[in-house]
This record gives C-alpha cells, sequence and structure tokens, in this order.
C-alpha cells in the first residue's frame, strides 16, 4: 500500500502548494488557469475513449451502462446533493469557482486511468510501485493546478483516491483474476466520457451534471460479475 499512500500525500501536498500559490495569480490568470484545465480534461477523456474503445470487446456496453448509469443518477439526483454537500461548506465568492466543479474533475482525473488502476494491482501481486509513484508525480502537478483554481478544498479528493486505489489493491489480494483487462478497458472508456463531459462543464459549454453518471461504473462492474457467476 505504500505507492498509494505516496499517491495520496501527493494530492495533498499539491493542493496547499497550489492554494498558497493561488493568493499571488491575479483573476485574469487564474481564468486563464480555468480554461487550460477545461481543455486538458477534454483532451485527457478523448484520449482515454480512443485508446481503450479500440480494444473493447464490448463495444455496445460503455452505451448502455451510460444510458442506465445516468438515469439512476439522475433520480438519485447525485449531482444536486454533492454540490449541496460540497459548496454548502465553502461559501463561493463573486469571481470564485465552485468547489464541487474541481472535487469532481480532480476525483475522475486522479481516480480514472491505468496507472490509477492497474498501479495497486501490481503492487498488491508484485510489490512494483511503479505505476503508482509515476501517477503520484502526474496528481502532485495536476493537484496544484487545480488548487490554484478552487483552493485547498481539492485535498477531499485525497481521501476518496485512496479509498479508490485500496479497493483494486484489496481485490487483488484476495483474488488475482478478479480484475480482467476488459473490465479496465471498460471503466477507462466510461471514465473518458465523464472526463470530457468535466471538461464540458468547467469551460461552460454543457452542465453535463458529472456526478450523475457515475453509476455508469456500477452498471459496468455488475455486468462482469454476472458473466462471472454464469461462466461466461
Amino acid at each position: 500500500m505504500i505507492g498509494t499512500i505516496v499517491n495520496t500525500a501527493t494530492i495533498i501536498v499539491g493542493a496547499v502548494i497550489g492554494s498558497y500559490l493561488k493568493r499571488g495569480i491575479k483573476p485574469q490568470y487564474q481564468q486563464a488557469l480555468f480554461n487550460a484545465m477545461g481543455l486538458c480534461a477534454l483532451a485527457l477523456g478523448f484520449n482515454a475513449c480512443c485508446q481503450n474503445i479500440p480494444q473493447s470487446h464490448y463495444p455496445v456496453l460503455f452505451i448502455v451502462s451510460l444510458a442506465v448509469g445516468s438515469l439512476i443518477g439522475f433520480m438519485l439526483n447525485l449531482d444536486g446533493r454533492f454540490k449541496r454537500l460540497v459548496d454548502r461548506k465553502k461559501h463561493t465568492k463573486k469571481g470564485e469557482y465552485p468547489l464541487s466543479e474541481g472535487l469532481s474533475t480532480g476525483i475522475l482525473l486522479y481516480c480514472i486511468g491505468t496507472f490509477s488502476m492497474v498501479g495497486p494491482v501490481l503492487s498488491a501481486l508484485y510489490g512494483d510501485n511503479t505505476y503508482l509513484y509515476t501517477n503520484a508525480t502526474l496528481d502532485l502537478i495536476t493537484s496544484a493546478v487545480l488548487a490554484t483554481t478552487y483552493g485547498i478544498g481539492m485535498v477531499w479528493a485525497a481521501p476518496i483516491l485512496f479509498c479508490w486505489q485500496g479497493m483494486f489493491y484489496l481485490i487483488a489480494k484476495l483474488s488475482a483474476n478478479a480484475i480482467t483487462d476488459d473490465l479496465r478497458t471498460e471503466l477507462c472508456i466510461v471514465g473518458g466520457v465523464l472526463i470530457a463531459a468535466s471538461g464540458l462543464s468547467i469551460l461552460k459549454i454543457k452542465d453535463c451534471k458529472t456526478i450523475n453518471l457515475l453509476p455508469a461504473f456500477v452498471v459496468i462492474i455488475l455486468f462482469f460479475v454476472v458473466k462471472s457467476l454464469l461462466g461466461l
């Protein structure tokens, strides 16, 4: 778990550094960083989709999971609940950006990707933390940049990353074959869509209410669980 602990710590350190730097950045420069984060989220989301869709053996699964997951998310109003929970802790002043928007984007950027999902598995099975240390370096920079816009509240993404990677680590320890390449591929595709959706929200092009789409991950996991139980 040392790799995950390091990765978690870098997000906290990055958020502290970024929030400190924020004090010396003029509003117009914060807006420039804000726009840059939106464009980066779009690029990373599209890249994740383009890389993984050709490798998918279930080309319709991500469509079904997003459709079903979005219906569940909208019925439960996950996005609204998340924003009320996060933003009431921090009263957004004029000219500031809502923390809930930054957290939802940060969590997706930190958690979705080969490094963050395969890294804990390699750590659990072989004690190899290379992927996690690489991911930690990337997350340190990402966290700092996000915190220059959204502030110290970005540290709350750290425990979520710890739980996410800890889940993969524990599953790999219990069963080396539980996390298949197909499962990782489908999670990355849906994750890419959600990251791109966050980018659209940041750029004020379209508020996709990304948090409402999170149940799509559960649909994918349930599909593979049922598939395994049926021996297909």
